[in-house]
């Protein structure tokens, strides 16, 4: 197996990929990882299972992301998605800039036969540990009907090969549980979800009850997951702020912070997207992967992970074969 990486790509880069890389290079001999990057030199030499792959451009994390993998082609993103095409690697990973790994995905990697637009699908952490599978966060601010069906079917097969539940159910993001609840897209896409026999849909999801965990797959239009996504980000920044606040004000919060401290650390690590990876998108021809743009070792050695899932449950060809059945 062979995984690529944006060597560029990231707060923390070239640095947290490197380091991250060599991690999963020492954990698995089987597999062959790639950096791309514009300076050899930045890589140690000597490390075993690792490759590096030498382009000339880099795409910034504020380049405006079309017109970026068009004019840049050879930056790591755009080759990154071609060698992936190509099958020059299995799978690619980067924590560079989303938008433009988004397009070199659509340009470069292409679409599955039969998915009309593909899906970021990050894991949201959940009160029960085991997290949710939510798409899309962002890939098409825009949805119809027919994207949210097709985002649950690919949400389901991911969930089923890669995160590990039997018969994920699906929720349908909306204002309330009710049947009926919400705008004209959500009305059409519940009644779409609720023929649909390849998942297990279970009907409407409020985004309060998410944190809890009531389905493995919540579906969504790009617009609605990425207001969901930063304003659990931003929920969880502030309460862990406010915490450390309130737990060093006085000794006696002191205390209870030494007190709690086992059971905040099991929390906090419950809730952190880096136990996670990254987050795929759904419907390339390709396993792509965007890691957090924050990702440090840590995340990138579980992007490593997530990717080779990826590729040894066949998810790609899963997907392939469930579209070409629904042509049929």
């Amino acid at each position: 197996m062979r995984i690529a990486f944006d060597l560029h790509g990231g707060d923390y880069a070239p640095h947290s990929v490197i380091e991250g890389v060599s991690i999963a290079a020492k954990n698995w001999r089987d597999t062959t990882f790639v950096l791309i990057g514009q300076d050899p030199d930045l890589v140690p030499p000597g490390l075993d299972h690792i490759e590096f792959h030498q382009v000339t451009e880099h795409i910034d994390p504020d380049d405006e992301p079309v017109r970026s993998v068009r004019r840049k082609k050879d930056s790591s993103i755009v080759v990154g998605c071609q060698m992936v095409k190509n099958k020059e690697v299995d799978a690619f990973i980067s924590a560079g800039n989303t938008g433009a790994l988004m397009a070199a995905g659509l340009f470069y990697t292409g679409r599955i036969k039969g998915i009309e637009r593909p899906a970021l699908a990050p894991v949201f952490p959940t009160l029960s540990g085991k997290g949710i599978l939510v798409l899309d966060v962002g890939a098409n601010p825009e949805a119809k009907p027919e994207h949210l069906r097709q985002y649950a079917i690919m949400g389901s097969i991911y969930a089923s090969k890669v995160l590990g539940f039997e018969e994920p159910r699906v929720g349908l993001l909306n204002i309330g549980t009710e049947t009926g609840k919400g705008i004209q897209l959500t009305k059409e896409a519940f009644k779409l979800l609720e023929k649909e026999s390849s998942i297990r849909f279970i009907g409407n999801t409020e985004a309060r009850d998410v944190l809890y965990g009531p389905c493995e797959v919540l579906v969504c239009d790009g617009f609605s997951g990425n207001i969901l996504l930063k304003n659990a980000e931003g929920v969880a920044k502030a309460i862990f702020e406010k915490l450390k606040s309130e737990f060093t004000r006085t000794w006696i919060n002191k205390l209870a912070a030494l007190i709690l401290s086992p059971g905040l650390k099991r929390f906090k690590k419950e809730m952190d997207y880096k136990e996670h990876g990254g987050a795929p998108l759904l419907g390339l021809a390709g396993p792509i992967i965007k890691a957090h743009g924050s990702s440090d070792a840590k995340a990138i050695f579980n992007a490593a992970r997530q990717a080779r899932l990826f590729v040894t449950q066949q998810v790609t060809e899963q997907m392939k074969q469930e579209f070409a059945k629904t042509k049929e």
